[in-house]
């Protein structure tokens, strides 16, 4: 899982006790004094100062991390080195912008769901005839006798690009996507890209509504704003999934004897392995499959073995994720702005195991 980091130092104000703190990571040198909200100098057990010292607690405005000048307890502090103290940026403060005008637009509709018909025409309409987009849609949607039997949209349905999931490449030419439906049309729509992902305006017409924040009923005006670059972004981190896979094949043996006498005791013979990799945006499943009996699933962080899992699988997820299979199986939601991933275990036959929360950016074997 990858994010984006910057460096962040913080500097006090040399002088009197009265005098503010600054941050130089604030665009504004934004001042805090030594008093908030009306009482006293408040001190946390992660920025006190050294025993017998007369400098005062500095504050930071890191998210996700302590200040580099904290100190523990009388003697110990933190390395100043500046190229080890990173800054994860706040994932809900973040401006769309364009570095040329978008062209392009892919709008994903909810197959075989009649009630979306209107608004997939009203939209289209509005994107190839008031902004001379290029509009990019599946060839299986134009397939519905709904529209394809409608004359009416004919002129409009002819501007169409269309293409086939699994076998035509758009993801470099698509500038912005546009769903329809409810959170699973967004999962394909991220589904499609497996490298850079567009940004995604997604319009609350299905079931669940946790990833689509946009109501239809005036979408002339959200998409001008998201085509002029006046929108809000709100980051969402992947899972990066290599799956290994180990090749086998049947060797043919009469009546479990090899040719050279010995008694064959297994029937397989390895060849090689197979890697493929994923990058997803919900969660990753592993779990017993047809078999009727609990598995053993060793988990593993960054090489240590953690737990073992008995029960009928585990769900790594996002904290996009936590609020789909991961929720249905007991564990807790996690704020999309928190840097984390979550190990789940699906009806675990130990009475001592739980959800656990590890960083982002770990590396987990299962």
């Amino acid at each position: 899982m990858e994010m984006s980091r910057e460096k962040l130092c913080a500097s006090k104000a040399e002088g009197s006790s009265d005098s503010g703190y600054h941050c130089s990571a604030c665009p504004d040198d934004e001042e805090w004094g030594n008093t908030s909200r009306g009482r006293s100098k408040s001190r946390s057990l992660s920025a006190s100062p050294a025993l017998g010292s007369t400098k005062e607690f500095r504050r930071t405005r890191s998210l996700h991390g302590p200040c580099p000048v904290t100190t523990f307890g009388p003697k110990a502090c933190m390395l100043q080195n500046p190229k080890t103290i990173m800054h994860i940026q706040d994932p809900a403060s973040q401006r769309l912008t364009w570095n040329k005008p978008p062209k392009s637009v892919l709008v994903i509709k909810k197959i075989r769901d009649a009630s979306l018909l209107q608004p997939f025409k009203e939209l289209c309409v509005y994107l190839t005839e008031e902004n001379n987009m290029i509009v990019y849609v599946e060839k299986k949607v134009l397939e519905d006798p709904a529209i394809a039997n409608d004359e009416n949209f004919g002129p409009v349905k002819k501007k169409f690009c269309t293409f086939r999931e699994d076998y035509d490449d758009i993801s470099n030419q698509i500038d912005f996507i546009i769903c329809l439906g409810g959170d699973g049309t967004l999962l394909y729509a991220s589904s499609l890209f497996q490298g850079s992902v567009p940004p995604v305006m997604a319009f609350h017409l299905g079931s669940l509504g946790f990833l689509t924040p946009f109501n239809f009923e005036n979408f002339q005006s959200q998409v001008t704003q998201v085509i002029e670059g006046n929108a809000a972004l709100v980051l969402r981190s992947r899972l990066k999934v290599k799956v290994v896979k180990e090749h086998r094949e049947k060797m043919t043996v009469q009546n479990g004897i090899e040719e050279n006498g010995v008694v064959s005791a297994n029937l397989e013979k390895e060849v090689g392995k197979q890697i493929m990799q994923y990058q997803v945006l919900n969660e990753v499943v592993v779990d017993r499959g047809p078999s009727s009996y609990l598995s053993n699933v060793d988990v593993f962080l960054n090489g240590h073995l953690i737990t073992t899992v008995q029960g009928d699988g585990v769900i790594v997820s996002t904290p996009t994720g936590s609020t789909a299979y991961a929720a249905a199986a007991g564990a807790s939601m996690i704020h999309p702005n928190v840097p984390a991933m979550m190990v789940t275990p699906i009806c675990p036959h130990s009475l001592s195991f739980r959800p656990i929360v590890v960083p982002a950016g770990v590396e987990l074997k299962v």
